[in-house]
């Protein structure tokens, strides 16, 4: 498939063979609205890697093991499983049938085009928070650092140069963001050789052995606490989603889609159990400075403190790399519900669903990085406490996205048996396992409702489905947008 469009035009859902009509969408699609297969496999399966190791891994995990005690490794292996398999039904979805609106274009197919406009403007609404939240929270790093330049104009740079970077090609972007997961995966791979050798008694500081394990309770918060660490370690997880619609703009997307979902699983095994395995085994669970600064404490505790320091660094080239990734998703996801019919037939969903001779859809590019240039604005004039009011929006829409991937795959795949269309790739244990993984799901989004703050969180979020799932049956209805 290298080589050719893979965007697709809009089509009932069902309609045939995914291959089959991926060919004649190809073959149908105005070279106006061609994208091309310009990453390389690499840049994707490292885009895999790197996609949620962040905040959520280098401060997330912290408060995850304050929560659960040792027993965080229990949250972990929970809510890594979902992952794992909710991706393995993506990239099913991905290999039949590669589009850049993903999740967005499978519930189209599976679901109806209410579905379709519901999910994708969702998710790429959390795009362009993510986008701006997370160039704050790197110029605010960055001032701390270097306190005589301003968080706001920091914040500007780095909206400048990331919009500039996605709009120069797509190779570009699948360059840049390959090695800055590669610097983020070495980090941690250091991180974790580091504090094997500190237990063996290889650094500087006294090495604890075992005794943080044998010295008091596994589960020291008891199963309560282990399921409110389940909800944080859930949240931490969110960005993998965007391997789907990368998928779409690499060579072989069927063999790359494979091989990064592989990479997921490992990189949860190893970079995510492996980092919390270390910090339960070097430092006590109930330390207060884990909680605040879970990587830097460990490396102070083994006697490294000029490689804690560099953390800083790390975390902000983490924040960078996900901005860019993000960017990139937020723009493809724009651009396929431009390009399937749910901006509207007019001048407006015309632009959107464009490319340069480049194949960079431009206009989506600019219209998702509007909400950073917005925030940059906010920070000059309120400070910090964007951040946290931006945060505070983004919700959870991972969840909307978790369930709404999992439906449609349990209906395109019962499709498929039932029509006889052979799937290049499939998830494991169909349907017992996707029925698991639902029931686990769901089980998340009822633990959610007994915290108030997640709970409000999802009623928000739910309440705003319903709004876009609402006006996309009235546009489909009224003809406005696709069918």
């Amino acid at each position: 498939m290298s080589g050719h469009p893979t965007t697709s035009t809009p089509r009932a859902p069902g309609s045939g063979d995914p291959a089959h009509s991926v060919t004649q969408e190809h073959t149908a699609t105005h070279e106006r609205t061609a994208l091309r297969s310009s990453m390389k496999p690499r840049h994707l399966v490292m885009m895999s890697l790197g996609s949620a190791i962040g905040t959520g891994l280098f401060v997330g995990s912290g408060q995850v093991v304050q929560t659960a005690g040792p027993a965080a490794l229990v949250a972990y292996v929970i809510a890594g499983f979902i992952v794992v398999c909710v991706m393995r039904m993506l990239a099913e979805m991905v290999a039949a049938d590669p589009n850049p609106g993903a999740f967005s274009y499978y519930a189209g197919k599976a679901l109806g085009p209410a579905a379709a406009f519901a999910v994708g403007w969702l998710w790429w609404l959390q795009m362009c928070l993510v986008v701006a939240a997370e160039a704050v929270a790197a110029a605010q790093i960055l001032h701390e650092l270097t306190p005589a330049v301003p968080s706001w104009l920091y914040a500007l740079a780095v909206m400048l140069a990331f919009t500039g970077i996605n709009l120069v090609s797509v190779g570009g972007f699948g360059e840049f963001e390959y090695w800055f997961s590669l610097v983020k995966v070495a980090f941690v791979v250091v991180f974790l050789v580091v504090a094997a050798g500190f237990l063996v008694g290889l650094t500087p500081g006294e090495s604890p052995g075992l005794s943080h394990l044998t010295d008091g309770s596994f589960m020291p918060t008891g199963v309560t606490g282990v399921a409110a660490a389940l909800l944080i370690v859930a949240f931490s997880f969110g960005g993998v989603e965007i391997v789907a619609i990368a998928a779409a703009e690499t060579a072989r997307p069927r063999h790359s889609i494979a091989s990064a979902t592989r990479a997921i699983l490992w990189r949860i095994l190893i970079f995510y159990m492996g980092s919390v395995a270390v910090m339960v085994l070097t430092v006590r669970w109930d330390d207060p400075d884990l909680h605040a600064a879970p990587f830097v404490t460990v490396l102070q505790v083994a006697g490294l403190p000029a490689l804690a320091a560099t953390l800083g660094v790390v975390i902000v080239v983490a924040l960078l790399s996900s901005l860019n990734a993000n960017l990139y998703g937020g723009s493809r996801m724009v651009f396929s519900l431009a390009d399937r019919g749910h901006m509207g037939r007019g001048p407006i969903g015309r632009a959107f669903s464009g490319t340069n001779s480049r194949a960079v859809p431009v206009v989506a590019v600019l219209g998702t990085s509007v909400f950073g240039f917005a925030a940059v604005a906010a920070n000059f004039f309120f400070g910090a406490a964007v951040l946290g009011f931006l945060l505070n929006l983004v919700g959870s829409t991972l969840i909307v996205t978790w369930l709404v991937t999992i439906v449609s795959h349990l209906v395109l795949r019962q499709r498929a048996r039932r029509e006889g269309t052979p799937l290049p790739l499939r998830m494991w244990a169909f349907p017992v396992l996707t029925w698991v993984v639902l029931a686990l799901v769901l089980a998340i989004v009822a633990l959610g409702m007994t915290v108030p703050a997640v709970r409000s969180q999802l009623i928000a979020t739910a309440l705003l489905t319903a709004v876009l799932f609402g006006l996309g049956w009235l546009a489909t209805r009224r003809g406005t947008t696709a069918p």
